[in-house]
């Protein structure tokens, strides 16, 4: 994916996701930051030793950064001629600010005809709702998750990450390799409208089938899945929690066998998936009274030689010693001149030919400046000087991190929508 070239116009998550999945497996991904404190996720994060957030190294990996006002006319006409040759264009702005700094799809596809635009934003870029702010939270409680994430006696809860938006960019990257496969047979670009609340209505499975058709409204259940069972935490000796994940009759049955108790499999309360469903609470107090007698690593084992899918909760310090993460380099590190090693998670999916890999952490504000400005539009000293004098890109650019790679066509992109010099 190298021949790729993404211009990131997102902040935050919902966009910034997105940018970071192509990166991640090889395109060149040229953030484009305000001037002056560039993307707020440079400051986000609980824990920030040196002033510096852990989170933005994350998201922005392995992309360039290039600081401009676009809200200023030649912000917008860098960023027009940047965008001549580029690939994929992301967005998550609310619907109308990119027609209003002029860099709607219409006028960017009649300037670059493959363009396509990733436009990931909370209604979507149509509809009665779709001028309103929607941050990631309201998408999900608008597409159905938040009601169901949580304990039955409490107010709806979170899921513990940023899932809305996550969802919605992994959504949109989908929807631009989709077009880029279209493109290859067509030549034109198309824009991919990635809609928060639509992202995570399409991972609600059948919520909203089991309403329409049977008057079902799914609650919050917590921990445990109404008529799946058994399905749940359980404890154990030395108080490590354990989940066990034996619904199915032939597992149950296995799950009897590591229990000593073989004829419970045989039981008509139990004996099927209907009936272990109706009697969930009694089953699950059973298992409990059964594996709080055990070690955890000790119930592991049992667990594992009798096939049944078990495991224990993670936080990150399991992660970080796990042997199977390690041995499938699920985390990563990597240098960062001021935060030092970083740890973080891998590329996944995992391909066998083409594989991603993590470039370096996210880049300084205005690291690439001089040399995108230089090597892929042409500028000189003089009117790099005039651009900063005027504020549109940053006073005081760092050098750029990583060579800028060359891109077929960008030159002549540029020099069509100008004219010959």
């Amino acid at each position: 994916m190298s021949d790729i070239r993404v211009i990131e116009m997102g902040q935050l998550i919902a966009g910034p996701f997105c940018g970071q999945l192509f990166a991640d497996f090889g395109a060149e991904v040229i953030k484009v930051e305000p001037p002056g404190d560039g993307d707020p996720m440079r400051v986000w994060g609980r824990e920030k030793p040196h002033g510096k957030s852990l989170w933005f190294p994350v998201i922005a990996r392995g992309k360039k950064s290039l600081t401009l006002d676009l809200r200023q006319p030649e912000g917008q006409e860098l960023a027009r001629n940047l965008i001549a040759g580029a690939d994929v264009l992301i967005e998550n702005f609310r619907p109308g600010t990119m027609e209003r700094w002029g860099l709607g799809y219409e006028a960017l596809s009649a300037l670059n005809p493959g363009l396509i635009m990733v436009r990931v934003s909370g209604y979507g870029q149509s509809g009665p709702y779709s001028k309103r702010a929607g941050y990631g939270a309201i998408g999900e409680a608008m597409g159905g998750l938040r009601y169901v994430v949580g304990d039955p006696k409490s107010p709806p809860s979170r899921v513990g990450f940023s899932i809305g938006d996550t969802v919605a960019a992994t959504f949109g990257c989908l929807g631009a390799l989709v077009a880029l496969l279209a493109r290859s047979r067509t030549g034109r670009g198309q824009v991919v409208d990635s809609a928060i609340y639509e992202a995570v209505l399409a991972i609600t499975e059948n919520l909203v089938t089991e309403y329409a058709s049977a008057g079902y409204v799914r609650e919050r259940t917590g921990a445990t899945l109404p008529n799946i069972a058994p399905s749940n935490v359980y404890p154990t000796r030395n108080g490590i929690d354990i989940l066990i994940a034996a619904n199915q009759d032939t597992v149950f049955a296995r799950l009897c066998v590591a229990m000593s108790r073989p004829e419970l499999a045989q039981d008509p309360r139990y004996a099927s998936h209907g009936a272990r469903g109706q009697n969930q609470v009694e089953l699950d107090a059973l298992i409990g009274n059964w594996t709080v007698t055990l070690e955890a690593a000790e119930l592991e084992r049992l667990l594992d030689g009798e096939g049944v899918p078990a495991g224990r909760i993670y936080r990150a310090p399991d992660m970080l010693a796990d042997p199977h993460f390690a041995a499938r380099e699920a985390i990563v590190r990597l240098a960062h001149p001021v935060l030092g090693e970083l740890a973080m998670q891998n590329v996944f999916p995992r391909l066998s030919d083409t594989p991603g890999f993590v470039r370096a952490p996210g880049p300084d504000l205005g690291g690439d400046n001089r040399a995108i400005l230089r090597e892929l539009l042409g500028l000189g000293e003089d009117e790099i000087a005039r651009l900063v004098g005027l504020g549109v890109i940053s006073a005081e650019p760092l050098p750029g991190r990583m060579p800028v790679e060359s891109h077929p066509g960008v030159e002549g992109a540029v020099a069509a929508a100008h004219g010959p010099a």
